[in-house]
């Protein structure tokens, strides 16, 4: 009997899920009680869970921005995810008696897709962050008791609490958290999710390489200078860099470079070499050290390719600057402060959709609460330099803005200057310590001074015409075994390492500080 009854539930569910269909796609004026996303996860498991994870993905995490609620004269609307028609107002009041008072925001929602949808929605001010859902239609408040003193006050007033839908809705943006878990795990299925995530979101493509997949490499025919472009593909790391290669377009997401001593000796030089304190840190290695960790100890699968320099460039490169240079920046800490505003150098045209500038606001507001010091030291001192503040905490920097009429997003998009100098000293990424050391080396020359290379994503590094373009004069054992003959040697790596657009632009003055990264994604630029 139970069987029975389990049978004739799938049936008359499916039976929905096709009415529901056909009324979508002819427009019938009729309303079904069920959205196909909401009945899906009532069907078995084997049926359901395919249909569901192609619907969502991990980007269904981001929540796109619709507006802000700032008075009860100013009434928001929008189009929710299940409520077709949204509006949102703000009522200032003082009910615990405090200072500043606090707030009501009231949300009021109508004419529902169907009977079991619902709309999922941040709210967000420089100060705090909350969530809520809304299931029926009609009046909803969020109550904010208290503002965290006048500066909340005054920014709520003039520039109201920050409003983002999750479009996918609770059930999508579950599946959506399933699908990110896994690329931050040590494990076959973390490997094979960021392979998946990359292919579905930047059109990459991994193909089989024939093995032996380490290349048995000569270190005489390395030079210094020569750029070793990095991408990880599990664990923590993999996960963290296939986040960095979708926001920034970049086909790697770590790089080193080579360099030889008087003696002839190969040494690797690298921001972001994790030392025995577990701090990220700028370190220079000799060469078999280096090699035998990435093949020994780093479990995040790292794929190598070693990009030789173009023998003409390689004669400009002065090795005694880029020695003095390296040596000076040894044992300094990782270019945190400056690591995310390499991608960010136009209003719009940087951010992959859904993710915006607001969306920006909101996770570095969400991430200063979680990890304040953490937080302070990725994007706290950056902000103060574009403002010419000292001190200021994230919140204080959005006031600022605020009281001087400048937009977070034109904050954001004000050029990283390479002769900043933060509290630990300069800031240089893995990127901008290997462009630096380019700068001081001549390889700029004769623009250098209107070059800031901490404007540079990995991307518009290997892209950079810096790099060998005949293949004939590549290392016999580059690429050796491999039915493909990359204009770069691959060294390590299961899958081959594409690199789009590789040595192929001409350095420029003021390169890359105001470039738009939307033919990144496929769009076309604005």
């Amino acid at each position: 009997m139970g069987s029975l009854w389990v049978s004739l539930r799938n049936i008359s569910i499916i039976s929905l899920l096709i009415l529901s269909i056909v009324k979508s796609s002819y427009g019938y004026a009729w309303k079904t009680p069920f959205h196909p996303g909401d009945v899906l996860p009532l069907l078995p498991k084997k049926i359901s869970w395919p249909i569901l994870n192609s619907l969502h993905s991990a980007v269904d995490l981001l929540p796109t921005f619709v507006g802000a609620a700032s008075s009860s004269n100013d009434t928001l609307e929008w189009k929710g995810a299940c409520f077709y028609k949204t509006n949102a107002w703000m009522e200032f009041h003082n009910k615990t008696g405090s200072q500043f008072g606090g707030g009501t925001l009231h949300i009021q929602t109508s004419k529902p897709h169907s009977w079991t949808c619902m709309d999922l929605y941040i709210f967000a001010t420089p100060y705090r962050v909350t969530w809520d859902y809304y299931f029926l239609a009609r009046k909803h408040t969020l109550e904010l008791k208290e503002w965290v003193g006048r500066a909340e006050y005054d920014y709520v007033k003039n520039n109201g609490v920050s409003i983002f839908l999750m479009h996918s809705g609770m059930i999508g943006t579950l599946l959506a958290l399933w699908d990110v878990f896994p690329l931050f795990t040590n494990t076959g299925w973390g490997e094979s999710s960021n392979l998946a995530f990359l292919e579905k979101h930047m059109g990459a493509s991994f193909s089989v390489r024939p093995q032996p997949w380490v290349t048995n490499i000569t270190v005489d025919s390395v030079h210094s200078g020569d750029f070793l472009a990095i991408s990880k593909i599990r664990g923590l790391w993999g996960g963290f860099e296939t986040m960095e290669k979708w926001v920034t377009g970049s086909y790697a997401g770590h790089t080193a470079v080579c360099l030889k001593d008087s003696e002839g000796k190969l040494w690797v030089g690298e921001s972001g070499h994790e030392n025995e304190k577990g701090e990220n840190i700028i370190a220079l290695m000799p060469w078999d050290e280096w090699w035998n960790f990435e093949l020994t100890k780093d479990d995040a699968n790292p794929h190598i390719a070693l990009l030789p320099l173009h023998p003409d460039v390689r004669a400009k490169f002065n090795e005694t600057a880029a020695w003095e240079y390296a040596r000076r920046m040894a044992k300094k800490q990782y270019g945190y402060h400056n690591m995310i505003f390499s991608w960010i150098d136009t209003l719009d045209g940087n951010y992959p959709p859904p993710l915006d500038a607001h969306l920006v606001a909101s996770f570095m507001t969400v991430f200063n609460q979680l990890q304040p010091a953490y937080a302070a030291n990725i994007w706290n001192e950056a902000l103060n330099k574009r403002l010419g503040t000292q001190n200021l905490s994230l919140p204080e920097v959005l006031v600022e803005t605020e009281k001087r009429g400048l937009p977070f997003d034109k904050l954001l998009t004000i050029p990283e200057q390479d002769n900043w100098v933060y509290s630990d000293g300069a800031s240089t990424s893995c990127v901008a310590f290997i462009l630096e050391m380019y700068k001081e080396a001549g390889l700029f020359d004769p623009i250098a001074s209107s070059i800031q290379v901490t404007e540079f994503t990995i991307k518009d590094a290997y892209t950079l015409k810096l790099f060998e373009n005949n293949s004939s004069r590549l290392p016999a054992w580059c690429n050796d075994g491999d039915n493909v003959k990359l204009p770069y040697c691959q060294i390590k790596g299961k899958y081959r390492m594409d690199l789009p657009d590789y040595n192929t632009m001409d350095p420029y003055p003021h390169m890359n500080e105001r470039h738009n990264n939307l033919v990144r994604y496929g769009e076309s630029p604005k």
